[in-house]
């Protein structure tokens, strides 16, 4: 299967949209009068995140990516407030009231399709199609681990909090990127310098990475496979789940969770969603992004495009 349709043009503009306690930034692509897509990046990445990626897929749709609260340019949240989910689930909905979105379509990498999954199972008359990237949209916990990983979750904010001065290390930009590829050993040199862009800051002593300490703290809100499985049912959209062969089931953070999977996916495959898994690695959607192209292509041109009768996702 191959991309079809020329190009998206490169052209890119600056996203910001006003939240409570400051912004959230983004990157543009495509015409203003195009269907949107909103693109969700993973865990302590950017909207950079699909730089590669965006290019080659349909220029009819205009899409939108969002550096979430605590990455890339946004603004931090405000201290003694979680990073969970349910609070980048606002965020989406700050987001689409602000552009005044009625209906789009999202693409989500890891922690961001988790998001996308949740917002479309509470707002499912909102959106028509989801790409999840290396995820399943949903990552239970085992109830017996539940308790450990809230507690886990609600110290480390509170210890914290406690601390008088925290200093964000300084780097030199070579050492930053060595320290983004060693946490992140999917990423290729490339990727890592496109990340860069939009996650360090430059200060006296060298740069400093932009993202907030706190979204390295465990994830307070989280759900069983049934809570799953019902929440997944809940939505409407069309879903391509797009796994890396290499990709998120050898980078579980708690063991439990890859007995869920079969689960989850089979749920998908129930209702008629597709799954797919593509060689590559976890960050694929960036390093190689010609390998997932032609699938969202397909995607987007079949599920929305195909059925788009005029801006009706205007508010």
């Amino acid at each position: 299967m191959q991309a079809s349709g020329p190009q998206l043009d490169r052209e890119v503009s600056e996203l910001s949209v006003p939240v409570p306690w400051g912004e959230i930034r983004g990157k543009v692509w495509g015409p203003d009068q195009g269907r949107p897509v909103l693109c969700l990046h993973g865990w302590a990445d950017n909207c950079g995140s699909f730089s590669t990626l965006i290019p080659l897929l349909p220029k009819e749709c205009r899409y939108l990516a969002v550096d979430l609260a605590g990455h890339g340019r946004s603004s931090h949240r405000p201290p003694g407030v979680f990073y969970s989910v349910l609070e980048y689930v606002a965020d989406v909905l700050r987001v689409a009231g602000s552009l005044k979105l009625r209906t789009f379509s999202i693409i989500g990498h890891s922690m961001g399709a988790d998001i996308a999954g949740m917002f479309a199972a509470l707002y499912p008359e909102m959106v028509d199609a989801l790409v999840f990237l290396d995820s399943y949209g949903f990552l239970p916990t085992d109830p017996k681990e539940m308790y450990k990983v809230l507690r886990q979750g609600t110290d480390e904010m509170i210890q914290f909090e406690k601390k008088t001065e925290v200093k964000k290390r300084d780097y030199t930009y070579e050492e930053a990127v060595k320290r983004l590829m060693d946490a992140n050993p999917t990423l290729s040199e490339q990727s890592a310098h496109i990340l860069l862009e939009r996650g360090l800051l430059q200060v006296e002593g060298g740069f400093v990475f932009s993202r907030d300490l706190r979204v390295n703290f465990k994830n307070i809100h989280r759900f069983s496979l049934e809570q799953s499985l019902e929440m997944q049912s809940r939505s409407q959209a069309s879903v391509l789940v797009l796994l890396a062969q290499g990709g998120v089931e050898r980078r579980f953070s708690e063991p439990a969770q890859e007995k869920f999977t079969p689960a989850l996916l089979q749920n998908f495959r129930d209702r008629n969603h597709k799954v797919v898994t593509v060689p590559g690695d976890h960050h694929v959607h960036l390093n190689n992004p010609e390998v997932i192209a032609p699938f969202v292509t397909n995607m987007l041109q079949t599920k929305v495009l195909s059925l788009s009768t005029g801006p009706e996702h205007k508010l």
